[in-house]
């Protein structure tokens, strides 16, 4: 049994507080990681609107600067005003809306909307224009003529229908298709659903009514006369779309550049960015767009900067729940560290902590910590109380409390400070602040991690998948879309004639194996040993197998496939990592565990950071480190905040060894 020695500065009182404003909303403070787009919606106004009294934004938002907003933004125009008179309406142009839809709305033809506004032709559709509507005689003429350009056959009998198609010309887009007939890119892929993914030359393209279902269609496009079989028309495969977050610096040319996109069809995907770009901005992008990979960050190892005697404060929220173990008159101290697992981890890091900070006393760094008592329940905790009471919203970092629900309150109560919230143990499953810190890796970056790796040594990927892991085909089919799998036999049995076509010679072959079912992973091993002679072969995990573990899997022949798996933390036996434990145990009379050490890497990985003469954000931002077992690799989320994307890839290697794979 460890023994722990501990004081604890014990909150007894719970306090809620709210702030609320009676303003007027003629004003915003900009928060860090705020969007044009999101301040717009959150006012019911357009971007336009705020650049109209905020020209400055248009290259970028600035933290903590305040935008001026229109103070009729409390009403929300949905439907465009409509002028009429005796000879005809005019029509007022909001956000979103398209020739095609205006066109729709007032029964009125292409041509004879853009003879009444001739400056349509120049400028295009534009917000806040006043188009004029014309009359019903010239609007019906218009359609009548419209609907005579094409006609249907049907069995030997002639029918009228407004069908308006268009053959796709060599280097013609989507954008500049769908600007000639004033709709959206959305409207033309709604209505040919088939050219999501690619655009063929020669395609016949549906731009007003309805597909008919005949055997053959003749049309008239621009005064030419062509028929098109069923079996001429190319199919393309529907498309996917990728999230991009907008990077400091990057502009809407350079943007197009790197998608390959002309900056009209960036536009047209993206409508608010014709507004101007600005980073943390979402951007939505073909997902047969190859998007950059994201930059890794370079690990650091951190080191007291000299000249830097700034003293930081650095705070501890600990659900050790003392109040709870005095009121329980049934269990001793002793029987409830026995019973309480969760008391047991808080005991466990915070001696990993105490561990840290006797560390970083011994490299002189210039900092002073406090510990508190954050009585956690799942739920609920006195952070609110402890915040008020002592201050806290001058503290350089905060580590915890433990239950994720309680970090976001934290994180919350302290964000308009911008004080940095380290999360030591709970899932990033919640909410986003800008100033929460997560330090446990996504289950998805995990995996992610995995693939990367596979990648970067320009590894041939093959999956073999059990039937039953839906979730993990699904995972692969939407996020690594250029991993094979390899074909089960109809009983969901390995067929190993196909796997060992998928091989290559040229390239290591990564099996990546997910199943529980002893007589495939069998099948799958012997087929990749009895492959080892003409193709190079490793084989994969994503996650734990118990089923590896049994006696009925070799285990030779696993360190023979070098079997390779993700992992968030590693086994280290460094002359750091030795010392480490040699001083924990010296003074807690036992070894440490999973939760002592991160309890310990945490802690001194928030002090070194805070030691090199910058802001916890800033370091998070710039660099990568690495203490005992764990690494901390911070990258900015869409959502606000921050993930630790550091995970080791580790291997069984043929000495019986587990090592990480470089």
């Amino acid at each position: 049994m460890m023994k722990y020695f501990i004081t604890v500065c014990v909150a007894c009182l719970f306090f809620t507080f709210s702030v609320s404003s009676q303003e007027k909303n003629s004003t915003h403070k900009v928060e860090k990681g705020e969007t044009i787009t999101q301040i717009a919606q959150k006012y019911n106004v357009t971007p336009n609107d705020i650049y109209q009294l905020n020209p400055d934004a248009q290259s970028g938002l600035k933290p903590n600067s305040v935008l001026l907003i229109p103070k009729s933004a409390t009403k929300k125009t949905t439907v465009a005003p409509v002028k009429t008179n005796s000879q005809a309406k005019t029509h007022l142009v909001i956000a979103k809306e398209t020739l095609f839809g205006i066109e729709k709305r007032y029964g009125v033809s292409d041509e004879a909307l853009k003879k009444a506004n001739p400056f349509l032709e120049k400028e295009g559709l534009q917000i806040g224009q006043t188009l004029i509507i014309p009359s019903n005689v010239a609007t019906k003429a218009s359609i009548a003529t419209e609907k005579s350009s094409t006609i249907k056959v049907v069995t030997g009998v002639v029918k009228k229908e407004a069908v308006v198609y268009h053959e796709v010309l060599a280097k013609e887009t989507k954008y500049s298709i769908a600007k000639k007939y004033g709709i959206t890119i959305a409207e033309l892929e709604k209505k040919n659903p088939e050219v999501v993914s690619n655009l063929p030359v020669g395609y016949k393209l549906i731009i007003k009514g309805n597909a008919p279902k005949v055997a053959k269609i003749v049309t008239v496009t621009e005064s030419k006369k062509e028929t098109v079989k069923p079996s001429e028309v190319k199919v393309a495969t529907p498309i996917n779309y990728w999230n991009y977050e907008v990077k400091s610096k990057e502009t809407l040319y350079s943007l197009s550049k790197m998608f390959g996109m002309s900056q009209e069809e960036l536009i047209a995907l993206n409508p608010t960015i014709a507004y101007g770009v600005a980073e943390g901005m979402i951007l939505k992008v073909p997902s047969t767009v190859s998007l950059p990979q994201e930059s890794k960050k370079e690990y650091s190892s951190l080191s007291k900067k000299s000249g830097n005697n700034d003293r930081k404060k650095i705070v501890l929220l600990m659900p050790f729940n003392m109040n709870t173990i005095a009121g329980d008159t049934i269990n001793s101290t002793a029987i409830r560290l026995k019973k309480d697992k969760f008391l047991n981890m808080t005991l466990d890091f915070y001696a990993g902590a105490m561990s840290a900070i006797d560390s970083a006393k011994q490299l002189g760094l210039a900092i002073d910590v406090s510990v508190f008592d954050s009585q956690e329940t799942k739920n609920a905790s006195n952070v609110a109380s402890i915040i008020k009471e002592n201050n806290l919203e001058n503290a350089d970092a905060i580590i915890g409390p433990f239950y994720q629900s309680n970090v976001e309150k934290t994180a919350e109560l302290l964000n308009v400070n911008q004080v940095p919230v380290i999360s030591p143990l709970s899932k990033d499953i919640g909410k986003s602040f800008s100033n929460l810190y997560q330090t446990i890796p996504t289950v998805l970056a995990v995996k992610n991690a995995m693939f990367d790796y596979m990648r970067s040594k320009g590894g041939n990927i093959i999956a073999v998948i059990d039937k039953k892991k839906e979730s993990v085909i699904q995972y692969i089919k939407e996020n690594q879309k250029d991993v094979r799998f390899s074909t089960l036999n109809a009983n969901g049995t390995l067929s190993a004639e196909n796997l060992k076509s998928l091989f290559v010679k040229d390239k290591i072959n990564y099996v990546v194996m997910e199943t529980g079912n002893t007589s495939m992973i069998k099948a799958t091993i012997a087929t990749m040993m009895s492959s080892m002679a003409t193709y190079k072969v490793q084989l994969v995990i994503l996650e734990p197998n118990e089923t590896l573990d049994t006696d009925e899997i070799n285990f030779v022949n696993l360190t023979k496939l070098k079997l390779m798996y993700p992992s968030m933390t590693r086994d280290n036996e460094s002359p750091g990592a030795l010392q480490f434990e040699k001083n924990f145990k010296k003074i807690n009379k036992i070894s440490p565990n999973s939760f002592a050490t991160r309890g310990f890497d945490i802690t001194f990985d928030t002090m070194m950071r805070l030691s090199q003469g910058k802001t916890y954000q800033e370091t998070a931002d710039a660099m990568a480190t690495e203490q005992v077992d764990n690494k901390f690799e911070y990258y900015k989320k869409p959502d606000g905040g921050y993930t630790n994307k550091g995970v080791y890839i580790l291997y069984y290697d043929t000495d019986l060894t587990i090592k990480e794979a470089k």
